[in-house]
C-alpha cells in the first residue's frame, strides 16, 4: 500500500508542476508529458492499491482452504 501512495504522491506532484508551468505555447510538450504522467500515476497506484488490499485467503497463508470443498 505504501508504493501506491507514493505513486499518487507523484501524480499529485506532476499535476502541480502542469498547473505552475509557464509557458505561452498551448501545444507545450513538457506540459503534456507531465499531465500524461498523472494519467499513469494514478493508474499505478489504483493497480497497487488493489493489489495491496486483495485478501489471498489459502494462498499465502498454507492452509487447506481450497482442500476442503
Amino acid at each position: 500500500m505504501g508504493f501506491a501512495i507514493l505513486s499518487y504522491m507523484g501524480a499529485v506532484a506532476c499535476a502541480l508542476g502542469a498547473v505552475f508551468y509557464t509557458d505561452d505555447d498551448p501545444n507545450d510538450a513538457i506540459r503534456a508529458a507531465l499531465m500524461a504522467s498523472v494519467v499513469f500515476f494514478v493508474g499505478c497506484g489504483v493497480v497497487l492499491q488493489v493489489i495491496g488490499t486483495a485478501r489471498l485467503r489459502g494462498l499465502l497463508s498454507g492452509s487447506g482452504d481450497l482442500d476442503s470443498r
